[in-house]
């Protein structure tokens, strides 16, 4: 019998024991090791960016530029003499980096044909004060370094970046979390694309300062790893001196299995993503596992493990995927049948694992390959059978077909060959590229310490213990106290995310205390009221917080009841230069005493009675309360309406 690549997939899939995040259960995770920690980076708050005086914060669209600027990347040895392997494998890819400059936020710094400024000291005080805000130990000196990037994000090679604190602590609500350190550096370029052997980039955000906060491996389970950058993102934003928006803070996920490798998750735009990302690589962390084991039952020596391979041009002139400009390569793999149609992640199976290496190393674009075990190969039975005959494949073996430039083909067929070889010792550790459905494709070798090392154009600067106290003064309190306090306040919690992503709690605090509001009234209308109000409502200018504080103050002054901010909420965002009297004449609020309210709910009840047999009492009320309503908003308090009726 032919070998069945779907039944193949359903069953591996089954034996990795993989369920989706909603079946999962802690013991799910337990039982397969899951562990996880984080690199959370924030943009600063400041009018320059962190090596010279350009603008920060001023983008500006892919076409509009005033020079562009071509560089090719190629490693150098660290201070030990060695190579880091991600700039060697950059290197082998022989991409063309291309930027795009606009001369508003850019400056020779930035190209690499000037020496650094000394660092700017606004965004290193910022940064100091988010460092002992996390509990970090404060360094005595700061020393500025380079890490090295050759994917070009960065045209100078490397990121000028510096350790301010480390070995810190965060109060979740549910546990206690380590952090590592915090560190401040220059932001990189934004890939406008990459395709082939080019990478296009603009320079609009590079070198903005940035802080990353690193923490421990110490998430046992999805929902933690979300939990846990949330907080890290709300602590930075209590300060007032990041940036938000989008872009604005980034995030990698570290993700491991027991028995897996630490593998890097890298620039998660949404922390809604992570649950969905973590669970997943932890399973395709787990299923590489036991593609491994398959393997090494059938295959005793590893080291002498290789793959022999064959041009087949003139086999596949009718296949569509396939240009008459391209040569084709059949490649078999010993003893590997079974492997490439093992389930990964939903959607992919090891297969994939070579398909997007061939796009990032080789720069051959998908589609870029087929295989044996293809469940919908453009090749079919019989001319399979044809290639493993010259192939000379034995039972057992697998076999790859790819395609591309014939400039490409030696590093695709060195890449096929290194992600096998690999596949019989487990993980390899990378850094993977998100996407929204949970699932992640290779992006480059994970980086390791060699990249880094001193950057000689930047003098230490030391950090005298009365300057640290001085800032110590300055941070805001906690944000597990901020949570604590909320949940006094008995607001609901399905709220707190949104306030102290917003960085509304001192808002809410300003408004009970100096206004004497409600605490759970002002928690609720913040929470559910202003945040579906802004989502839905469109002005001339963006809102701004501030203007809720007015409007209770207003209606306090007025002795009207504060439920009338509800009503007058949407005119407050659409007008924004309207004033408060105007909004009430626009909703046509009129005064009524507490007594002619009352006098309506006997009318009320008989005409809701009128040709009934029988009456709902609580429809009765429901129907009641409807209809008066719009009269008592900001007349009566509604509690205590409904407690008439």
């Amino acid at each position: 019998m032919s070998f069945n690549s779907i039944l193949n997939y359903e069953n591996s899939k089954k034996k990795v024991g993989y369920v989706t995040r909603n079946e999962a259960t802690q013991n799910t995770y337990d039982s397969i090791g899951f562990m996880s920690g984080l690199e959370v980076h924030q943009q600063l708050l400041t009018d320059q960016k962190l090596f010279c005086h350009c603008p920060a914060g001023i983008y500006n669209k892919s076409d509009d530029y005033d020079a562009e600027l071509i560089r090719h990347m190629r490693p150098t040895l660290s201070e030990l003499g060695e190579y880091d392997g991600t700039a060697l494998m950059e290197f082998r890819t022989r991409k063309e980096i291309i930027y795009r400059i606009n001369n508003e936020n850019a400056c020779t710094y930035e190209v690499d044909d000037t020496p650094p400024f000394p660092i700017n000291m606004d965004a290193l005080e910022k940064a100091l004060e988010i460092s002992l805000l996390s509990k970090l130990n404060v360094v005595g000196e700061v020393h500025i370094t380079r890490k090295q990037y050759l994917d070009g994000s960065i045209p100078t090679g490397f990121q000028r970046t510096a350790i301010l604190g480390v070995e810190g602590e965060l109060e979740l609500p549910n546990k206690k979390i380590r952090l590592i350190q915090l560190s401040i550096e220059e932001d990189s370029c934004r890939e406008i694309s990459d395709i082939g052997h080019v990478r296009l980039y603009k320079t609009d955000r590079l070198g903005m300062p940035l802080i990353e906060t690193v923490t421990y491996p110490d998430f046992v389970n999805p929902d933690e790893v979300k939990e846990g950058c949330d907080y890290i993102r709300f602590l930075n934003r209590s300060t007032g001196k990041v940036r938000t928006g989008m872009g604005a803070g980034r995030q990698d996920v570290n993700v491991s299995c027991r028995g897996g490798n630490r593998v890097e998750i890298k620039g998660v735009a949404h922390t809604k993503w992570i649950p969905e990302l973590t669970h997943n690589e932890a399973f395709r962390q787990w299923a590489l596992l036991q593609i491994k084991d398959l393997l090494l039952t059938r295959i005793h020596n590893p080291a002498n493990w290789k793959v022999n391979h064959v041009s087949i041009k003139n086999l596949t002139k009718d296949i569509p995927n396939i240009s008459d400009k391209e040569n084709v390569i059949a490649i078999n793999l010993p003893q590997f049948e079974g492997a490439l149609s093992y389930f990964t992640q939903p959607g992919q199976m090891f297969a994939d694992e070579l398909s997007t290496r061939l796009k990032v190393i080789a720069c051959i674009e998908k589609p870029n390959m087929t295989h044996s075990e293809d469940i919908s190969s453009d090749i079919d039975d019989k001319l399979f059978s044809k290639i493993k005959d010259i192939l000379n494949s034995n039972k057992g073996d697998a076999q790859v077909v790819l395609w591309g430039n014939e400039e490409d083909m030696k590093t695709a067929i060195e890449t096929i060959e290194e992600r096998c070889k690999l596949a019989l010792e487990g993980v390899p550790e990378e850094t993977r590229k998100s996407f929204e459905d949970g699932t992640t494709i290779f992006e480059r070798v994970l980086p390791g310490a060699d990249r880094m090392y001193p950057d000689t154009d930047s003098a230490p600067i030391p950090l005298e213990d009365k300057y640290i106290e001085t800032l110590r003064k300055r941070i805001p309190q906690d944000v597990i106290d901020n949570y604590k306090q909320l949940k006094k306040w008995d607001i609901p919690e399905e709220t707190y995310t949104y306030i102290f992503s917003k960085n509304l709690f001192p808002l809410i605090e300003r408004i009970i205390n100096e206004l004497g509001v409600q605490p759970s009234y002002v928690g609720t209308f913040i929470g559910h009221e202003v945040k579906f109000a802004t989502g839905h409502y469109i002005g001339p200018e963006n809102f701004t917080f501030e203007r809720v504080y007015s409007l209770f103050k207003y209606l306090s002054k007025e002795n009207i009841k504060h439920e009338l901010a509800e009503r007058m909420l949407p005119d407050m965002i659409l007008h924004p230069k309207m004033d408060f009297d105007s909004i009430l004449t626009s909703i046509n609020f009129k005064r009524y005493s507490k007594e002619e309210i009352l006098s309506k709910i006997p009318l009320l009840f008989d005409k809701f009675a009128e040709g009934k047999k029988e009456i709902s009492l609580p429809k009765q009320k429901n129907w009641v309360m409807g209809n008066l309503r719009k009269i008592a908003m900001g007349n009566i308090n509604l509690t205590e309406l409904s407690k008439e009726i």
